[in-house]
């Protein structure tokens, strides 16, 4: 795994929080790298993971906390869900990690616009979360990071199943 730290976000918290955030990203798009639609849509493994399916998940995921933090958060019907897994009409691999690229720099724009790491917003009224909780920007940036690097786990698998190549076979190819 490649760490690339912007100077400017040495000893920023906000910084390194968001160079965590884009450090995994970088695993499941490396994990594309090329591969044909088809490909990146297969499913070599025991679960119905693909890929871009993958890269389209989290993508939503992320987008959606940010809306949750933002308050704009609206519902996803089960079949949104699910289409968040795999390609649809009319998308591709390249559209979908374009997607992502708006999706990743919306989210900059919105930790670097808040006042602080400290401000709180509800947690969605889920099963899973306790009743009334709130959490602060950090827990969502944090959140952020462990929810993308299991995720990028879950690619390199994948990936290795398709065609043997590792992520340190994909970073050196990353940078011909």
């Amino acid at each position: 795994m490649v760490m690339h730290v912007n100077p400017e976000a040495r000893g920023d918290e906000l910084g390194a929080l968001l160079a965590f955030i884009d450090e995994q990203r970088g695993g499941i798009r490396r994990a594309l790298l090329g591969l044909t639609d088809e490909q990146a849509s297969s499913k070599p493994t025991a679960s119905d993971l693909s890929l871009v399916g993958l890269a389209k998940h989290v993508a939503h995921v992320e987008k959606g906390w940010i809306e949750l933090a933002r308050r704009t958060a609206a519902e996803r019907s089960r079949e949104e869900y699910v289409d968040g897994f795999r390609l649809l009409e009319g998308e591709s691999v390249q559209s979908v990690l374009a997607h992502w690229d708006e999706v990743a720099a919306d989210t900059e724009k919105f930790f670097r616009a808040a006042p602080s790491l400290d401000d709180t917003f509800p947690l969605p009224d889920e099963p899973w979360f306790p009743d009334g909780q709130e959490v602060s920007l950090r827990w969502l940036a944090l959140h952020l990071i462990r929810e993308t690097a299991r995720h990028a786990g879950h690619a390199d698998i994948i990936r290795e199943n398709l065609d043997g190549k590792t992520d340190f076979e994909l970073v050196a190819l990353s940078f011909q």
